[in-house]
């Protein structure tokens, strides 16, 4: 199976998420999720490209499936440039729209976004139309609450965002506040799966990696990571301590012992896992996270740095 002409999927890694464009319409296209800030001027690039090539002045509107930094952070350049709305789920509208950062997720991971104006609220349950195309919005919580999947039944394609990719599905972010108890967020992450197959998509476009087709594989892959986090869910908030470190890493590519020491010091979601997984202090809640990375043959630690490991360095 192809994609269809109007509509393309650009995979770009881990710091920014996967962009979706949508096009076929005379209003011009919809982005789907603008990657992190950092990443803005390939974002604007990548955007440029595409109205160049299908004849458009501006995108139509911006689409967040949720404000996580790596999927809204070409927000702002996008809107300054083009004047674009931007369309995102209602749960954290009036926070963005009056930049309550404290009750968006920036701060708490220690990730950073440029501000922008939302402007319409895409709820669950509804639906919008963009060229010959019929999208459904549903309700994806787990790895975020308010986030949301989009489904277009007649081409049986599903933009997934971060609750499946073709192995696993993102962080669940609850279970890093142990709302409203540690394993308690692994029920959202079931039924959502459970609805994924139900719609039974015959492609897949996930927020991060390539798109699938063979989507009762992922599912069991998905399916699998679940039972091993909820079996002992210390594991998770381990894994998304590391993740986020990682994610961090990716931003700056190296980083000081005492920069990764303060920035963990700094950053609330970390200290609540540092407390979960019974490190005493940050300097040894960083030794553990630099350990498990580094065994995982991602980063490297050099006297007093740590960075990144390229590709096919030992």
């Amino acid at each position: 199976m192809k994609l269809p002409p109007h509509i393309d999927f650009i995979e770009r890694g881990w710091l920014s998420a996967n962009m979706v464009l949508l096009g076929g319409d005379l209003r011009g296209p919809l982005v789907v999720d603008t990657g992190y800030v950092s990443h803005a001027p390939q974002t604007l690039a990548l955007v440029a490209q595409h109205l160049q090539q299908q004849g458009h002045r501006a995108p139509r509107a911006l689409l967040n499936t949720h404000l996580h930094s790596d999927h809204c952070g070409g927000n702002g350049a996008l809107q300054s440039r083009y004047h674009t709305p931007v369309w995102m789920p209602p749960a954290e509208f009036e926070a963005a729209e009056a930049w309550h950062e404290s009750l968006l997720s920036f701060v708490d991971t220690g990730q950073r976004c440029d501000r922008f104006v939302p402007n319409e609220r895409l709820r669950p349950g509804s639906w919008f139309e963009q060229g010959n195309c019929r999208w459904e919005v549903h309700g994806a919580p787990g790895h975020d609450p308010a986030s949301i999947i989009l489904f277009e039944p007649r081409l049986g394609l599903l933009i997934s965002a971060d609750a499946l990719w073709e192995k696993g599905f993102g962080i669940v972010f609850p279970e890093l506040a142990a709302r409203p108890a540690l394993g308690a967020a692994f029920d959202e992450v079931e039924q959502t799966l459970d609805f994924i197959q139900a719609l039974n998509p015959a492609m897949v476009l996930p927020g991060h990696g390539p798109l699938f087709t063979d989507t009762a594989a992922a599912l069991r892959e998905a399916r699998s990571r679940l039972d091993y986090f909820r079996s002992e869910p210390i594991r998770h908030a381990r894994h998304g301590g590391k993740a986020l470190l990682m994610y961090h890493l990716l931003e700056w590519r190296e980083r000081p012992w005492d920069a990764v020491e303060a920035w963990l010091e700094a950053t609330p979601v970390q200290q609540r896992l540092r407390a979960l997984a019974g490190a005493p202090d940050s300097q040894t809640w960083a030794q553990q996270l630099v350990d498990g990375l580094s065994k995982a043959g991602q980063v490297l630690v050099e006297g007093p740095l740590v960075r990144l490991r390229a590709e096919g360095e030992r």
